[in-house]
């Protein structure tokens, strides 16, 4: 399986800093319960459940966990009712925050790179926030580089309470969809997510670009169906987003129970216009 490369490490170290985690410390904001909406999706998403399921040794990943390390033990309870055996490892690049593992879960020093790990799955949430939007690219290629060729990253971005939530997730062939996830009681309209989108995308939300005409039309298919408010935001959402689907988006749709308000699409749908 083919290492990442030294030129694809030096888009993020200068040449004797390669032996060191690849990245930047982040400001370490964290809180219990901050990624259950991300979490439960990726519990129930069916390629992610294929992909880990079909994997020899399902490594998981947690980079970027933050001053504590409260969402990455989450996670590992969550996966372990998709694939019992799950393994899972948080990697921190801040020395200072890599604490003895328990319960199954082992901590380590790494970033990008990912320490050497082959997981298929990697979890970066509030990671590339504090990056340049030009920096995502390499970000990407670096770290699936490093994962399993059929690994899975989910790149993503949340509030500090965790009820306005936006990931991307991507394979070795590039980003596969884009979701939003949000409290059906503390949000007005999709477009409050625009906050929260990861930085592929945040500075993209103007008009002419897709992302931005995505968010306008489900604000107005959430309006349109405000005579449904009586009957609770989901029912509301559920309407709007068959409203969207309606207008030619291809707004994918569930059939489970959702207790959260979710949109998600094919990444072509809000690709940015280069």
């Amino acid at each position: 399986m083919p290492e990442p490369s030294v030129s694809e490490a030096q888009a993020w170290a200068k040449p004797d800093q390669l032996n060191k985690p690849i990245g930047t410390i982040t400001r370490g904001t964290t809180g219990v319960n901050r990624l259950r909406r991300s979490d439960r999706w990726l519990m129930h998403d069916d390629l992610v459940n294929a992909r880990l399921s079909a994997a020899p040794e399902p490594l998981v990943v947690d980079l970027g966990y933050g001053a504590s390390p409260w969402t990455t033990f989450e996670l590992a309870a969550r996966l372990r009712t998709v694939r019992p055996d799950v393994r899972m490892v948080g990697l921190e690049i801040d020395p200072d925050r890599v604490v003895p593992g328990r319960d199954g879960v082992t901590f380590a020093r790494g970033g990008f790179e990912l320490a050497g790990l082959r997981p298929v799955l990697v979890r970066a949430f509030n990671v590339l926030r504090q990056y340049p939007e030009s920096a995502v690219p390499d970000a990407w290629s670096t770290i699936l580089s490093a994962m399993a060729p059929d690994g899975l990253l989910v790149d993503g971005t949340c509030d500090e309470l965790g009820r306005r939530c936006a990931w991307v997730l991507l394979d070795r062939t590039g980003p596969l969809s884009l979701t939003l996830a949000w409290d059906p009681f503390t949000v007005e309209r999709p477009s409050d997510i625009a906050e929260r989108l990861p930085k592929a995308l945040i500075h993209r939300n103007v008009p002419g670009e897709p992302i931005h005409a995505l968010l306008l039309a489900a604000d107005r298919a959430y309006s349109h169906a405000a005579p449904l408010a009586p009957f609770g935001p989901r029912v509301r959402w559920r309407a709007a987003a068959e409203q969207l689907r309606a207008q030619g988006f291809p707004v994918r749709e569930y059939r489970r129970r959702m207790r959260d308000c979710v949109l998600s699409v094919p990444w072509s749908v809000v690709a940015p216009r280069q």
